[in-house]
């Protein structure tokens, strides 16, 4: 079938007139036989893109100055890419043109993605270092010092690779104290990854290491690919354990670098910089012995120049003699005390003789005793003035020498009283 059937059914007063739907199969079916346009690249820069989460298709428009060509990549085709498609990217797209029947437009179904001028990985490798370090697990505040003196350290690489037998070297040459705990893996590949979070975890889990070293020897981009694994860089970071990674030669560098504790350009640095040098240590551990004997040494001078000191003074020379000296230096604080306290007691009494004299004036015993009396009523009260009273009452009046009892016969009020 080659289209034509569309154009054999006249009828009507438009005897050629196709429906929409059967022009849009006959051109899908012309770009489809077309060899051309089933296997294209294509250039240009990257627009309207939009990942769609749900099905994992990728959705955007290749475009340049003259025009624009609508594109999809479905996720099978996806989730071998390397990097992410943004707005504004470069690219040549592979795939082939077809037309979609519903809306009557031509796309590029697209299976394959190259930067334009950039490498595939170096993108990649830029956008997850954008990433990580947005989320600020590049922060130089997060990261962790080693340990001084580790007394194990672990170690993430391959059983059979150059990186272990330098590491063993450089650890027994600088620090054959601690214990290297090897947890093998594939350093390249795509199941290194895997087996490199693997190593981190354990690590992590068991805790039986004080330090923990990940790495390989240099290689090209592609060989260090899976140190710049996002899961790898995550287990990095996260890791209670500080890490130190050594992935490559001097000047690679690999997203585990930015993330770890330490970054190390080689695996032998790498051993350097987790056990310490037993000469270096030596070296320093008898500077301290040193500085420390020497100020001992010049305390205990200090204290036997003191002790000398105090072993010649009269008090130990002829302790007699210290002990009459003090005698009489007791005998005169006690008369100098006594003489004080009678001073004081002299002062007392006259200053209380002065008080007893004003409480003798307010006594009512002395008013009496110079020819006044008081006078109560039976029930004990006072009498203070003649309303007190009432004919017929008793009263008693106390004066010197005891009481009299009475009774009232006769009220007299002087003339003035209530004036």
């Amino acid at each position: 079938m080659n289209g034509n059937e569309y154009l054999a059914k006249p009828e009507g007063k438009f005897p050629g007139a196709l429906t929409v739907t059967q022009l849009n199969e006959f051109v899908k079916r012309v770009i489809d036989t077309t060899p051309q346009l089933s296997d294209v690249y294509v250039k240009g820069e990257i627009s309207n893109f939009k990942n769609h989460y749900s099905t994992g298709h990728y959705y955007f428009t290749l475009k340049d100055e003259g025009g624009q060509l609508k594109s999809v990549m479905f996720r099978s085709a996806a989730v071998k890419m390397k990097f992410v498609p943004e707005d504004g990217m470069k690219v040549t797209a592979h795939g082939r043109i077809s037309s979609f029947v519903r809306d009557g437009t031509y796309q590029l179904y697209c299976d394959a993605m190259e930067p334009d001028g950039v490498g595939t990985l170096y993108v990649a490798f830029e956008q997850l270092k954008r990433k990580l370090e947005a989320e600020g697990l590049f922060d130089p505040a997060r990261k962790r010092p080693l340990p001084k003196i580790p007394t194990r350290v672990g170690i993430i690489t391959s059983a059979t690779g150059a990186a272990i037998r330098d590491m063993i070297n450089v650890c027994g040459r600088r620090f054959p104290y601690a214990k290297l705990v090897l947890y093998p893996t594939l350093v390249q590949g795509p199941d290194a990854p895997p087996q490199l979070i693997a190593g981190m975890q354990y690590f992590n889990t068991a805790k039986n290491v004080d330090v923990i070293i990940i790495g390989r020897g240099g290689g090209s981009i592609e060989d260090l690919w899976a140190f710049n694994d996002e899961g790898v860089a995550r287990a990095v970071a996260a890791s209670q354990i500080p890490v130190i990674s050594a992935v490559g030669h001097e000047t690679d560098f690999t997203i585990c670098d930015f993330v770890a504790d330490r970054r190390a350009p080689t695996p032998s640095a790498a051993a350097e910089l987790a056990v310490p040098d037993t000469a270096e240590l030596k070296r320093k551990i008898l500077n301290i012995v040193t500085r420390e004997a020497d100020v001992i040494g010049s305390m205990l001078k200090i204290r036997r120049e003191k002790l000398t000191s105090l072993a010649n003074t009269r008090a130990m020379t002829n302790p007699m003699n210290f002990i009459d000296d003090r005698r009489m230096t007791s005998d005169l604080l006690a008369d100098r005390l006594q003489r004080s306290v009678e001073s004081i007691l002299q002062i007392k009494k006259a200053e209380m003789a002065k008080e007893a004299g004003k409480l003798s004036a307010l006594n009512p015993l002395s008013v009496i005793s110079r020819g006044y009396s008081a006078v109560y009523k039976d029930d004990g009260k006072l009498v203070r003035c003649v309303d007190d009273v009432t004919v017929g009452e008793k009263i008693e009046f106390k004066t010197i020498g005891g009481q009299v009892a009475c009774t009232v016969d006769e009220i007299k009020k002087n003339i003035y009283y209530g004036e």
